[in-house]
Formats: structure tokens, C-alpha cells, sequence
């Protein structure tokens, strides 16, 4: 497959009025923060996953989580991720990998004790199934999100008319004039039978004695008062604006990161999603006819597909892709120069080198989770790949950084 890589920066692309909001947000992101890394956290407690999320915050773009190997995975796991990375700014990304009919993958999306598309900014899927399952995805997401954002609130009131002077009634007096009546059928419906009867026997007021009297009752009024509110989150400014802010920095004075994340705001109220083109792991059936059938369904469905997750860049410029590609079986070679694998099946390689052939996102799991110092670590491996994104921007290749 011919392929053409993307050589713009990536506030440039920001601006592109066709992206998705999401898209053109997180755009925008990795500029600011000049970071192109997502961690992968495949850690198993909740705890352990918000003292990572804390320590490799600050360096990255995207959290890449496996919600469904939490242990202990709960509410208080949602709101504390969601905390974080309000805080440290950046996205999160579900890799639950969805693989089944349009109706099984819509309840796996938003419903069970995951409830993904209600925490999960990005997420993932194989279109093995068939094109079908992007948008059950989507129905799915906005959904969740119109419920997310709804609430309904009914207030009761029960009174009794006041008189006027014709004779009328004009209005409902809520005071201490309630009916009599209505308490009383309220309390009869909590009272033992045997009182009951004893209370019809002696005539007392009760809507069960026949030789009750009405006639000297006054009408009781109901009402019932439904308050349907909804609310979005505001959209994030434009993405121009923020790109005029990021090229006025020069070397004497360079950009104030925190104002410009503060200007940036929020994500916006959407959810994205990738498609698997390609897998790291070797020996893997995704083949060249499988990851063209991935671009065509990505190129129905622009709106809510983001992107790929893929093994280089797949996309074509000349028939408008602006996808973003995420990368992940990256890590650092040891101290023998060897990057290659895990024993599994994973193939390894540079993030520096992933980055040339055109990766927008790497994404890094144990190079970061097995170091000593995991802030420090995922702060070399951004360094890293945004040195290779500035080459392949300026169209060089310069020699390997040092440790």
C-alpha cells in the first residue's frame, strides 16, 4: 500500500475545520504539551493505576487503560482517573479492542460495571464483524452522553383550593390546609387491619365507611411539576487561536504552557474512536486487505473515527486522510543495543524510529512500567519521540540521543 506521511505540525492540523472536535482537541494538546506519548497502564489494581496516572501525567498526551483487568475496578476508579487527568491534561483511552454485533457491542460500550463510554474519552475496535460496528459504536456513545448530561427532578405538591369572592377557586392553599382526607387515606394505607376495621366500626374518618360524608369536603389538588434539564460541556476555543498563540513564542520569550492549557480548556463533550489496521505482535492475520478495509470504513465514518492504531502510517493525504496514527510496541533498546521483543510474540522498537516513519502517538507500556523512576522515564521517551516529530517536520534524520 502506497502511503504518504504526514510533515505538518501538529497545530496546523489542528485547524482543520473537517476534524472532529475530539480530534482537532487533542491536536491541539500535543502541541502544547509537546508530548506525542500515551503510557499504556496494564497494571491490575486501582490504586496502582492512579499513583501511575499521577507519576507519567505531566509527559503525556493519552492514558491507554485496561479497565477489565482492574481488580477492584469501581466508581472510585473512574472519578479518580477522570481527576488526574482533568489535572494533568491529557485524554483517556479504553483499549477494549470491540469485536462482536452491532447490538452486543453497544451494551459492552455502555452498560455493565465498565460502562466505558461514560469515563473513556478514546476507545477501539476490529471491524472483523463488519463495517456495521463503527456506528452502533457511535449510536452508543451519543446515547450515553445525551443521558450523562440530563436530569429529571419532580416536585409534588398537594393543597386545597382557595374560595374567592364569586364563589371560585383561585389558586391552591399549600399552608397548613391540607385535606384531611388525603392524610387520612395516607395513614390508613400504614395502618395494622385490625385498626382499620375498629376505625370503620366506630365511624371514624375513613374512605371505606359508607356513611361517611362527603358533602362538606373540599377538592383536593395534586400537582406534579417536571423539570427536564440538560447541559454540554462548552467547546474548546479554536483551535487558530490557539495556534497563533503557540507560533508568537519565540526564543527570547517562549509560550507559557499552563496559560495555554488553561486557554485550552476541557476535552469537548464527544467520544472518539480507532480502528486495529495492524498489531505489534508477531505472526498476527492482519494483512495488507484487512488494514485497506479499515481506511475505507474509517473514510465513511469521519465523524467519530479518529484514527488507526497501526504498525506505520496507513493513511493517504491525497485522498484526505487526516487521521491520527498511534503506535504502540515501542521501547528503548538495552544496554546491548537489542529492542526486538518480549519472548511473546511482541516486536519492539525505538520511539525515535517509529516517529520518522510517520507515527503520530507512540505508545509505551513496560519500558515505562518497569522503570525504577516511572515520571522520569516517561519523560525520556517524550523527549524522544517529540525530538523524532520535529526532525520528520524539519525533514531530517539526526544521529541516536543520549541516555
Amino acid at each position: 500500500m502506497t502511503t504518504k506521511q504526514h510533515t505538518s505540525t501538529f497545530s496546523s492540523r489542528a485547524e482543520n475545520e473537517a476534524l472532529p472536535a475530539l480530534a482537532s482537541y487533542l491536536l491541539s494538546l500535543i502541541s502544547i504539551k509537546q508530548s506525542n506519548l500515551c503510557v499504556s497502564a496494564d497494571v491490575h489494581t486501582t490504586s496502582a493505576l492512579l499513583r501511575l496516572a499521577d507519576e507519567v501525567g505531566d509527559s503525556i498526551c493519552v492514558l491507554k487503560t485496561h479497565a477489565d483487568i482492574i481488580d477492584d475496578f469501581s466508581d472510585r476508579t473512574i472519578k479518580g482517573l477522570q481527576e488526574i487527568a482533568t489535572r494533568k491534561h491529557f485524554l483517556i483511552f479504553e483499549d477494549r479492542k470491540f469485536g462482536d454485533i452491532g447490538n452486543t457491542v453497544q451494551s459492552q460500550y455502555s452498560r455493565g460495571p465498565l460502562r466505558i463510554a461514560t469515563w473513556a474519552h478514546l476507545t477501539n475496535a476490529h471491524i472483523f464483524p463488519g463495517p456495521a460496528i463503527i456506528p452502533s459504536l457511535q449510536f452508543a456513545a451519543h446515547s450515553t452522553l445525551i443521558s450523562l448530561n440530563q436530569s429529571v427532578s419532580t416536585e409534588i405538591s398537594i393543597g386545597t383550593p382557595r374560595g374567592s369572592i364569586d364563589g371560585s377557586t383561585t389558586g391552591t392553599d399549600l399552608g397548613d390546609d391540607v385535606d384531611p382526607l388525603a392524610s387520612s387515606i395516607s395513614a390508613s394505607a400504614h395502618q395494622p387491619e385490625s385498626i382499620q376495621q375498629q376505625n370503620q366500626q366506630n365511624g371514624t374518618l375513613s374512605p371505606t365507611n359508607p356513611n361517611f360524608d362527603m358533602s362538606h369536603r373540599r377538592t383536593s389538588i395534586v400537582t406534579a411539576t417536571t423539570t427536564i434539564s440538560q447541559t454540554f460541556e462548552p467547546s474548546p476555543p479554536n483551535p487558530a487561536t490557539l495556534s497563533r498563540t503557540l507560533s508568537s513564542s519565540s526564543g527570547d520569550k517562549p509560550f507559557d504552557r499552563d496559560s495555554a492549557l488553561v486557554e485550552l480548556g476541557a476535552p469537548p463533550h464527544a467520544r472518539g474512536l480507532f480502528l486495529l489496521a495492524e498489531m505489534s505482535s508477531e505472526g498476527n492475520l492482519m494483512n495488507p486487505q484487512y488494514t485497506s478495509a479499515c481506511l475505507s470504513s474509517a473514510r465513511e465514518h469521519r465523524d467519530f473515527v479518529l484514527g488507526f492504531v497501526a504498525q506505520h502510517n496507513i493513511t493517504q493525504r491525497d485522498k484526505g486522510d487526516e487521521f491520527l496514527v498511534f503506535v504502540p510496541g515501542v521501547s528503548f533498546a538495552d544496554e546491548d543495543g537489542k529492542a526486538s521483543g518480549d519472548g511473546k510474540g511482541q516486536r519492539w522498537r525505538e520511539p525515535y524510529e517509529v516517529v520518522q516513519q510517520g507515527a503520530d502517538v507512540v505508545i509505551v507500556g513496560r519500558g515505562v512500567l518497569n522503570a525504577r523512576d516511572r515520571g522520569k522515564e516517561a519523560e525520556r521517551y517524550r523527549r524522544e519521540a517529540w525530538r523524532g516529530y520535529e526532525d520528520l517536520v524539519r525533514g531530517v534524520k539526526s544521529g541516536k540521543a543520549k541516555r
